[in-house]
């Protein structure tokens, strides 16, 4: 076994701790593993209405008598689709609802899910939000009533976002040199959950049972409350020290390595105080630097829904097979996850987030320009769009995780990304504007992504700083470093 000699300081920041563990031994690596298929699963269930209420043809057979506008009876081109099955022709309003529905099931769900995570942890949250998803996914599947279907599309997004505290988790669990490689690793699962989709709406075409396939796996979700730990610097923030050092020290074992006693109990930023959250809540918005933060983190939010969500549910109409399709467009963000770590890794937070919004900008509102007989370039500018979107997308997730303190970390990221969702709510329905121009949606995606690179000027360059507990530490981000403290939760200044 490898000892890892402890420090001579009187005081041990987890920060110290975190830096001796290597993201590619066991301990790590099993939880990157279970990450990763809850990210997969959370890709699954915000596109599979993509397939599951896809447009489905129909000829009218017979006209109502009174209204010869109206049809009394169809002809279905597919009679087992969810548009025949639930009888929803002549109302296209109804189909593209359910996306709708779903990401305002997820932006009112992460106004809880923040809070409980902070308040009792992100394992918890995790689980309890990864198979209530599950149940609620697979309920659907037996629904013959439109309008049961539709609400129990809003309880699993609701309440089955796993993903918020998931997120949180794994930028806590590694030190601030490791962050980007690890997070890396984990949102893999993305591409992984959207390639899975395409692949599983193909070879099972019949969406009650596609909806079981893509939601029964998240009901094992229950059993991760063996295998995955709570996150130790929630823990510290909590006044857990002693559950703290039991899951650093359990790390150590896996890792065959050997942490001494006398260092672990040398760890600082433990508070045994009863924290009152909403109290909390309010110091943060007190704040005039995190305030601001807020609303900047808000534009990011928004647009990053609008753009990815809108982008993908129109792929599925460019020229050419939409399973291929909606596949390339997410195998696309495979290298992408690995280009934007690397940049990452030496251009900070700032310069990257701002080029990529404005890259994505141009390459959105020329697509539409591209000559028709040219169909390929026309698809290589709206992938490259994308890729983009999702470069931006990944670093709003981890910029946003990083400007806020841990007290109210998972309930900042979920409320930025709560009141974001606006934008994935409106994304379903930007195809029914292609009736008026083709390109009018994407013209709308560019303009969207100007505004989010604009607004990303007010913000602070990070990359290097240890993630901040307290809401003063959070404020001293981008500034010439200091020793990190313990102070008062509840202090701004």
């Amino acid at each position: 076994m490898t000892a890892v000699e402890p420090e001579d300081e009187k005081k041990v920041d987890l920060e110290d701790v975190l830096d001796k563990f290597s993201i590619y031994r066991s301990y790590h690596l099993q939880i990157a593993g279970l990450i990763f298929l809850g990210f997969a699963t959370n890709t699954m269930f915000c596109s599979n209405f993509i397939f599951v209420a896809e447009e489905t043809g129909y000829t009218c057979i017979r006209n109502f008598t009174d209204n010869n506008t109206g049809c009394a009876e169809c002809l279905y081109d597919n009679p087992n689709s969810f548009v025949a099955e639930l009888q929803l022709a002549n109302q296209e309003w109804k189909r593209t609802l359910v996306g709708t529905v779903h990401s305002l099931g997820y932006m009112v769900g992460l106004l809880i899910v923040g809070p409980l995570s902070d308040r009792f942890g992100r394992k918890n949250a995790f689980i309890m939000t990864g198979v209530l998803g599950g149940v609620f996914g697979v309920a659907r599947s037996f629904s013959h009533s439109y309008w049961l279907y539709i609400c129990l599309e809003f309880l699993e997004a609701f309440i089955g976002d796993c993903c918020s505290p998931a997120y949180i988790l794994i930028t806590e669990v590694v030190s601030t040199k490791q962050r980007l490689k690890f997070i890396l690793m984990c949102t893999i699962g993305y591409t992984f959950g959207g390639f899975a989709t395409s692949l599983a709406a193909w070879l099972v075409p019949y969406w009650r049972t596609l909806l079981q396939v893509l939601y029964t796996p998240a009901l094992l979700f229950f059993f991760y409350k063996y295998l995955l730990d709570e996150s130790p610097r929630w823990l510290l923030i909590k006044g857990h020290k002693e559950k703290a050092v039991e899951v650093l020290e359990k790390a150590a074992m896996k890792n065959n390595q050997k942490l001494d006693k006398h260092f672990l109990d040398k760890l600082s930023c433990e508070n045994n105080e009863t924290l009152d959250f909403f109290k909390i809540i309010k110091s943060t918005f007190q704040s005039k630097v995190l305030c601001g933060r807020f609303f900047v983190c808000l534009v990011w939010w928004t647009t990053s829904t609008f753009v990815n969500y809108g982008l993908t549910i129109t792929s599925v109409s460019l020229q050419g097979n939409k399973y291929i399709n909606f596949a390339l467009l997410s195998v696309v963000d495979l290298p992408g996850l690995f280009i934007i770590t690397y940049i990452l890794t030496y251009c900070k937070r700032k310069l990257p987030l701002i080029c990529c919004f404005f890259a994505a900008a141009v390459l959105c509102v020329s697509q539409p320009f591209v000559p028709l007989d040219l169909p390929w370039l026309s698809i290589v500018f709206f992938m490259a769009g994308k890729l983009m979107s999702s470069f931006y997308f990944n670093i709003t997730y981890l910029y946003t995780s990083e400007l806020f303190p841990t007290y109210t970390r998972n309930s900042m990221h979920a409320l930025c990304s709560s009141l974001g969702r606006i934008g994935s709510i409106i994304s379903p329905q930007t195809p029914l504007l292609m009736q008026y121009w083709f390109g009018l949606p994407s013209l709308i995606f560019g303009l969207a992504s100007l505004f989010g690179g604009f607004v990303t000027f007010f913000v602070p360059d990070i990359a290097d700083d240890s993630l901040p507990d307290t809401i003063s530490q959070a404020e001293e981000l981008g500034k010439p470093k200091k020793p990190l403290a313990c102070t008062n939760p509840n202090a701004t200044n």
